[in-house]
């Protein structure tokens, strides 16, 4: 099981990014571990949530998620059903 993710950095940007274990990826993040990205804008929390059942579909719709515009990015965190 893959999972796609939104973390708001502490900045206020997004990113995106796939994981198999989203505690662990977090924790890597705001440890640093994480990609360039983080470790510049610094961690902040996981604002998006998407299971997929393997690599490929993950790494497909994190990369339709990152051609999203940041206001459409907004628009499909605050659709989520929690």
């Amino acid at each position: 099981m893959y999972f796609v993710y939104l973390l708001k950095c502490n900045d206020g940007s997004l990113y995106c990014g796939i994981t198999t274990d989203v505690v662990r990826r977090l924790d890597e993040h705001k440890r640093g571990k994480g990609a360039k990205y983080t470790r510049a804008k610094r961690a902040g929390t996981i604002m998006y949530l998407e299971r997929k059942r393997n690599r490929s579909s993950a790494s497909k719709r994190e990369a339709a998620i990152k051609k999203l515009s940041r206001s459409q990015k907004i628009t499909l965190v605050r659709s989520q059903v929690l």
